[in-house]
């Protein structure tokens, strides 16, 4: 849906009545529940702001609170990575509504709380999540590796496991230096993530 700003009046329509006839929510993914039960969620902060990473303090909570609420709901984590304007996640569970549900309440009280910390009241803090099922091995293991590398992608660290809000590290230190090279080099990226993971965009 990035792209939906680039489309011109005829088209938005032409697509908001394909959704509406095939039962779709008008201005957002449909949540439709493949047979895999990994999903790969990334969420971004309104028009890509770096309000996450308003402070390390905040980036450091965040990571926290969320995992924990991730745990605490008894949904398993594969890899996660917290940068300052958006974040990935790729989670097994059998419900993706109700990781969709869950998430929302979270940003919902977390930005309460982050515009009552910048006097901002009303902010607009996130911009829709959205998900992707894990198809097939390839799939799981280019998303690992994407996830992994993102802060090197958006240029925040020069190697992907000096990001410290990341699974990484724990990575690394479970598969060893050499499976986890021999991952990378098997299960390449390529355009991964094109389209949807652009702060330009």
């Amino acid at each position: 849906m990035y792209n939906w700003k680039i489309f011109s009046l005829q088209e938005k329509d032409e697509i908001l009545q394909e959704r509406i006839r095939r039962g779709f929510p008008w201005h957002s993914p449909p949540h439709l529940q493949p047979d895999s039960n990994q999903f790969h969620i990334r969420a971004a902060c309104y028009r890509h702001q770096h309000i996450i990473g308003f402070s390390l303090n905040r980036i450091e909570d965040f990571s926290v609170s969320l995992l924990s609420l991730l745990n605490e709901n008894h949904i398993f984590v594969h890899s996660w990575c917290v940068l300052p304007n958006h974040y990935h996640l790729l989670l097994e569970h059998a419900d993706i509504r109700y990781i969709s549900n869950l998430l929302g309440k979270h940003h919902g009280k977390i930005s309460f709380l982050w515009n009552r910390e910048e006097q901002k009241r009303g902010r607009q803090v996130w911009h829709r999540c959205a998900d992707r099922y894990i198809r097939n091995e390839n799939h799981y293991w280019a998303t690992i590796n994407y996830i992994h590398h993102n802060p090197v992608h958006h240029g925040y660290v020069k190697k992907w496991q000096d990001w410290p809000y990341s699974s990484a590290c724990e990575f690394l230190k479970r598969e060893g230096l050499v499976r986890a090279t021999d991952l990378w080099n098997k299960y390449p990226l390529y355009e991964f993530g094109k389209g949807w993971d652009d702060p330009e965009i």
